[in-house]
Parts: C-alpha cells; structure tokens; sequence
C-alpha cells in the first residue's frame, strides 16, 4: 500500500472509532472534560505510532490498548489531584469494557445488515423517530396516521430488528 493510501486508510480508522474511543475513556475517568483531554492524547500517540499499525489487522483492539495506557499515565499523573480511579481498578474497567466494546461493534454491525434490508418507508419511520429524535406524535402527523398505528408499527420494527440480529449474530 503507498504511504497516501495508508494515511487515509489510518485517518479513516481513527475517525470512525473516535465515539468508541470516548466512550471507553470516559467509562474509566467519569468525567467529560478529563476524558476529551485523554482522547485527544490518545490520537496524538496513535498519530505518532501509525507507522506500527499492521495493515489488514483489527484498528479498534489496537488503538483501545493505546487509550488503556494513556488512561493510565492520565490516572498517575493525576495522582496529586483528587483522582476518581486507581491504576489497578482502571486496568480491570478497561480490559470488561473493551469486551463490552467488541460485543457493540458486533451488534453494530448485525444491526446495520439488518436495517439494509429493510424497506425504505420502515427504516424512514426508524431514522424519524431515533436518529432525529422526533417525537411520535409528530411522525403520525407527518405521515397521516394515528399515533396508536405508529406505537405499534415501532414496536413490530424493533422486535423484527432484535430477532434479525440475534440471528446474524449467532451465525458469525
């Protein structure tokens, strides 16, 4: 791979694991600042060690490693200062909630398969009501239908979604 492409494939990673990436972080410190600043220490060390990321390997693993370390450095040196966490009690959050990260990104994915294979009209009903937070009176307005119809219609989506995705899930 040339360096120009390996960069973009590099910035495209980190980009796309940027919320996991904070929320990990924050789930150790418990603090929204403290954890920003620890983000952007961590993309600064996984900037500066981009060279040593293996083309073709897992980026999310790797680069949860990196934040462990860098939690940890962030938890010494903030020992002088009242500190949430001890070094010990964040190596054992970390390694529980970089499962927890893994057991996501396969939801994730078994959640995106399954929304691709939806209808358009049902995955706007979903869009509508959680990715722009509409509230579901104003999406049975928007669409003519009574708000009962659309309770159910929501209800029916979601449980076809768990089902679709317990099944992916379970093939691999």
């Amino acid at each position: 791979m040339k360096d120009t492409e390996q960069t973009e494939f590099f910035v495209q990673h980190l980009t796309e694991c940027q919320g996991r990436l904070f929320g990990y972080i924050y789930s150790m410190l418990g603090e929204h600042s403290r954890a920003m600043d620890v983000v952007q220490e961590t993309n600064l060390v996984l900037w500066r060690k981009k060279d040593e990321f293996r083309s073709g390997a897992p980026f999310m693993p790797w680069a949860l490693a990196i934040a462990r370390f860098q939690v940890l450095a962030h938890v010494r040196d903030q020992g002088r200062d009242k500190c949430l966490l001890d070094s010990e009690l964040v190596a054992a959050l970390s390694e529980e909630t970089e499962q927890q990260v893994d057991e996501l990104e396969t939801m994730r994915t078994a959640l995106r398969k399954c929304m691709s294979d939806l209808p358009r009209e049902k995955k706007g009903l979903l869009q509508l009501r959680y990715y722009h937070s509409m509230p579901i009176a104003e999406i049975a307005d928007s669409m003519g239908r009574n708000v009962n119809a659309v309770k159910v219609a929501l209800l029916r989506l979601r449980r076809g979604l768990a089902d679709c995705m317990h099944r992916r899930m379970l093939e691999g």
